[in-house]
């Protein structure tokens, strides 16, 4: 008898998946904190159920194939330590899914909160979502953000650039999936290089902002990603710096940028003399700010 003869339902599956994700201390952080999240994820991404609850099919009782394919995953998690949208090809920011694989950093930024939550109208940062003509999210990586911005801002042409050929291709899935092909242009580059000088009344940003010496010590699941989307350099900090140089240079005169750049606030407020707006999220304080058009011109 194999174990997939004892597992039947997926409440079964779901305690040994828990069971082995505890025993083997696998690393957490793209898209749950703990192994109860992660195996619900997991089991129901690849059973092509709503990722939302598992209560309601806790007693669903699962086919040999079924079984047999989760117990293959739920091995691939401990022994690969790949995360978990990277072994069933999907991620989710709230109810948006996107696709995703090594080519690209898994989408996870606190910046889909802010946009999706109405946080930026609500504070006046922006006026108008319908009024928005030009958005850029740069270093866009799968897309998941230029997306996201295209529905929120529905009048606004969207530009995403990212300096990684494999990412762009990544993304460009994506947005076809959502059918924003003809409003979200790819360009590849380094920053605002590829823009020729264009100009924009949002500009989102989740660049590398991972020191060094993090990036060194990485558990698997994030050396699983594409390290060039992590290295910020000895800090974390090198491209925060430059965005915030050229930056004003391509936002409208009642523009902003919105810009994720994890733990280094400290440093950034110590070296430039801007007044950053701190924006807080369900899983992050004091890592994503706020800067105006007029604030860096």
């Amino acid at each position: 008898m194999t174990i997939a003869d004892e597992l039947i339902t997926l409440r079964d599956l779901l305690r040994f998946a828990v069971s082995q994700f505890s025993a083997a201390r696998i690393s957490y952080g793209h898209g749950t904190s703990n192994a109860l999240d992660e195996a619900a994820f997991l089991l129901l991404e690849a059973l092509s159920l709503p990722i939302d609850d598992i209560n309601p099919w806790l007693e669903a009782r699962l086919t040999r194939a079924e079984r047999e394919r989760l117990l293959g995953l739920i091995e691939a998690r401990v022994v690969t330590r790949k995360p978990a949208p990277y072994l069933v090809g999907r991620a989710y920011i709230r109810d948006l899914g996107f696709t995703v694989d090594e080519r690209a950093i898994i989408p996870r930024s606190y910046l889909g909160e802010l946009l999706l939550d109405g946080r930026l109208v609500e504070l006046g940062m922006v006026d108008n979502p319908l009024a928005a003509g030009a958005v850029l999210d740069l270093c866009t990586g799968n897309g998941s953000l230029a997306i996201i911005a295209a529905l929120e801002f529905p009048n606004a042409e969207i530009d995403a650039v990212d300096l990684s050929a494999d990412a762009l291709a990544v993304a460009r899935g994506n947005i076809d999936e959502y059918g924003l092909g003809d409003r979200i242009q790819l360009a590849q580059g380094d920053l605002f290089a590829p823009l020729k000088g264009r100009r924009y009344d949002l500009i989102v940003t989740n660049p590398p902002y991972v020191a060094a010496a993090e990036v060194e010590a990485f558990p698997p699941e994030y050396q699983a990603e594409p390290q060039m989307a992590h290295l910020g350099g000895e800090d974390g900090l090198d491209l925060v710096r430059r965005i915030l140089r050229e930056a004003g240079a391509h936002l409208n005169p009642d523009g902003g940028l919105l810009c994720e750049i994890g733990t280094g606030r400290a440093i950034l407020e110590a070296e430039f003399d801007l007044p950053f707006t701190w924006l807080d999220t369900e899983e992050s304080e004091g890592e994503v700010f706020w800067l105006s058009a007029e604030a860096l011109r």
